[in-house]
């Protein structure tokens, strides 16, 4: 039987095209997850004392956000959760840093919680853009601290890329939703469909602020190559964090998280004493 190439090439293409469309078309159910609530529903917390605020971004878009507040606060952590539900869920994760003596801000992208609009990539920029200026009205950045966790932190390493924050910590980071894209599909040209750029690696490149990453050892759906990548962007700058046997979503059920946590905040009050490595064995040659 004779192969008739030009078809087969034709084939591939017209069924990369067809993928490549339902991407473009359907993403917003790809990449978020939301879960809405009612005007009226009421945030509560055990051992967390909240506050619920909002602010209206651009006409007809209003941004829902809480304030977690500590005794004696040492700065705000400005928390950006991942892709799924609302704040009413992800708010529990305040404490890990309201015990620390931090208040937390925590907002629900478009869609999601009580926040309206639509969800665009440039829209979901600004409104987060827009949360931080609030916050940096009250509070000097150099008492700002960046978290991003799964999605999230895409959006963290852009506000930390265009701002002055103090610190900026990646949990579960991903690449960028290209690579994403490409996990599951190699062979799709996902650049010419993603319509959410979110280029963690590019962001990176501008941080200023010292970078801590966390990331499981057994995550499936972002693998730990992932965070190592990360982690050579800016290899004098960052610092690397691997829960063993953590997945994606269950780093926090981890003790070693929270021991990290511990290190990482310490070393914000104290920074780390800077190294004279002539007085070291950096530059010893070992052949024997």
């Amino acid at each position: 039987m004779k192969i008739d190439l030009y078809n087969i090439a034709v084939i591939i293409i017209l069924v990369t095209l067809f993928l490549g469309l339902i991407i473009y078309f359907f993403q917003q159910k790809f990449f978020f997850h939301p879960e809405k609530l009612p005007p009226d529903f009421k945030f509560a917390y055990d051992q967390l004392t909240v506050e619920e605020l909002e602010a209206e971004t651009e006409p007809g878009v209003k941004i829902s956000y809480l304030h977690f507040k500590s005794e004696n606060t040492k700065g705000i952590v400005f928390y950006l959760k991942g892709n799924t539900k609302s704040i009413k869920g992800w708010g529990k994760f305040a404490i890990d840093f309201t015990r620390l003596n931090y208040d937390v801000i925590m907002l629900d992208y478009r869609g999601f919680g009580k926040s309206t609009g639509k969800r665009t990539s440039d829209g979901l920029k600004y409104d987060i853009q827009f949360v931080y200026n609030l916050v940096k009205q009250q509070v000097p950045e150099e008492r700002i601290i960046v978290y991003g966790r799964s999605i999230g932190t895409g959006f963290a390493s852009m506000l930390a890329a265009n701002n002055n924050p103090r610190l900026l910590i990646l949990n579960s980071p991903i690449y960028s939703l290209e690579r994403a894209v490409n996990r599951y599909l190699p062979w799709i040209p996902a650049k010419y469909f993603v319509r959410f750029n979110l280029p963690t690696y590019k962001y990176l490149r501008k941080v200023h602020c010292p970078i801590k990453i966390i990331h499981g050892s057994d995550d499936r759906l972002v693998p730990v190559k992932t965070a190592i990548e990360l982690s050579e962007i800016q290899p004098e700058n960052t610092r690397l964090y691997i829960i063993l046997k953590a997945g994606h979503v269950d780093v926090h059920k981890f003790k070693e998280y929270h021991k990290v946590l511990d290190e990482i905040f310490e070393d914000v009050e104290e920074p780390e004493r800077e190294i004279n490595y002539q007085h070291t064995s950096l530059n010893i040659n070992h052949r024997n």
